[in-house]
């Protein structure tokens, strides 16, 4: 996106040279500057098109997928922040000696959870745009 709004200034400089018309020059200058964005809303409302249609399909295999990552990622977390502390207090409680316990990328899973959760700009547009409650 920063490659695309450092080309807006220059490409809307060369309107004040080409075009005449205020109104029609201050038109284009703002479609180019909202071209971007336009294309990314389109690409972002293409996806939950296609997502609620996984979601609405009867099939395990087209719409199961999601809560499958869903359930693995709330595992996950979970071990992480409250299975292992408490295994490892447990276990330091007794006296035993503990094998290393597994481990994993905690950054890999918050981004698929945090994706999945809709944390991020396309969940406030479905709320602004009232497509969700």
């Amino acid at each position: 996106m920063s490659l695309v709004n450092s080309l807006i200034g220059p490409v809307s400089g060369l309107l004040d040279k080409v075009i005449e018309d205020k109104d029609q020059k201050a038109a284009l200058a703002h479609e180019i500057a909202t071209m971007s964005e336009k294309h990314a809303n389109a690409v972002q409302m293409a996806q939950i098109s296609v997502n609620a249609a996984e979601a609405a399909s009867g099939s395990l295999f087209k719409g199961g997928w999601r809560p499958c990552v869903g359930w693995v990622c709330a595992i996950a977390f979970f071990y992480h922040f409250v299975g292992q502390p408490i295994i490892i207090f447990i276990v330091a409680l007794t006296g035993a000696e503990l094998p290393e316990l597994p481990s994993f990328d905690m950054g890999t899973l918050l981004t698929v959870l945090g994706g999945m959760l809709g944390i991020g700009s396309l969940r406030t547009y479905e709320k602004k745009q009232g497509i969700t409650k």
